[in-house]
């Protein structure tokens, strides 16, 4: 049986940046966007890590500090910053009741562009 494709996470992110729809406003398909891509990145970067640079995931929500801090002791230093700014953004975005619409627009977009950066450096 074939895992689950990450990159739909990101797709779906992508989906909810220029989705035209009354019934959600922009703030709640941006808060979305920015979930999802992180946890596309997160769990794409977390496979690849596993299978290729010795990382051993525990199951945890550490997990998420734990990749971010090995990442850095390898050539992937820039994508451990990406994937450190997607989870700020995304914890911002799950637990902040205000956040300007134009910061949210803005770190969909960087959300987007970053996961892309990560899952394309990580094939």
């Amino acid at each position: 049986m074939k895992g689950f494709d990450w990159r739909e996470y990101l797709n779906l992110a992508k989906f909810l940046l220029d989705l035209k729809t009354s019934e959600v406003s922009k703030e709640t398909l941006y808060r979305c966007a920015i979930s999802r891509a992180y946890y596309s990145a997160f769990c794409w970067a977390r496979n690849y890590a596993q299978r290729n640079l010795k990382f051993k995931p525990k199951g945890t929500g550490r997990d998420h500090i734990r990749l971010v801090e090995h990442l850095k002791k390898t050539e992937y230093k820039l994508l451990a910053a990406y994937l450190r700014d997607l989870r700020n953004w995304r914890n911002s975005s799950d637990y902040d009741n205000v956040i300007e619409e134009d910061v949210l627009k803005l770190r969909a977009k960087d959300s987007i562009v970053f996961a892309t950066k990560i899952i394309q450096t990580l094939q």
